[in-house]
C-alpha cells in the first residue's frame, strides 16, 4: 500500500520512480488517506500486506482539508485525521488478518522544529509511531541500513 500523494511535479516524480521500481508481481494500491478501509478489504490469513509509509499518510491527513495553517498557535488537526487514525488503530486492535508491514520515519530525534506545524507533524508522528508499535508483534528500528529490534523477535 502506497500513501503517498503528488502534491507537486517533484513528488509525482518520486511516485512515478516508486512505481517502475515495484515488482510486476506486486499488487499495489495506491491511498492517501483511508489506510483503514484498505486494510481491511487487503488484509487477509497468509497475504503479506506492505504499508509505505506512516509518515506521509499523517501527512496527507493533516493537510487533508486544504485550509491554511498558522506559523504560530495552536494546530487544530482536520476531523478526518482524528477519524482515519481511530479507524486505523482499532482496525489492527480488532486483528489483521495476515502479516502487516509499516514502514514510517522517525522524525522526532532531531532539534525541536521552530514551526507550530512542524512541532504538530513531530509529535502526531511519535504519537502513531508508538501506537502501532504498542499493537505489533515486533517494531525494529532501522539506521544507516542496520536493524535494532526495539520489540519482538530479533532479525
Amino acid at each position: 500500500m502506497a500513501t503517498s500523494r503528488a502534491g507537486d511535479a517533484e513528488m509525482a516524480a518520486r511516485i512515478a520512480h516508486h512505481r517502475t521500481r515495484r515488482p510486476a508481481h506486486w499488487h499495489t494500491v495506491e491511498e492517501e488517506l483511508g489506510l483503514a478501509a484498505v486494510l481491511r478489504e487487503h488484509c487477509r490469513p497468509g497475504r503479506l500486506v506492505l504499508v509505505d509509509c506512516l509518515t506521509l499518510w499523517l501527512s496527507n491527513l493533516m493537510f487533508c482539508d486544504g485550509r491554511a495553517w498558522p506559523e504560530v498557535g495552536e494546530v487544530a488537526l482536520p476531523a478526518r485525521f482524528h477519524q482515519e487514525r481511530a479507524a486505523l488503530l482499532d482496525a489492527l486492535e480488532a486483528g489483521a488478518k495476515g502479516d502487516i508491514v509499516f514502514v514510517s520515519n522517525e522524525v522526532g530525534m532531531g532539534i525541536v522544529p521552530r514551526g507550530a506545524v512542524s512541532r504538530c507533524f513531530v509529535d502526531e508522528a511519535g504519537w502513531l509511531n508508538q501506537a502501532v508499535a504498542a499493537q505489533a508483534d515486533r517494531a525494529v528500528f532501522v539506521a544507516a541500513g542496520l536493524p535494532l529490534v526495539l520489540k519482538g523477535a530479533a532479525c
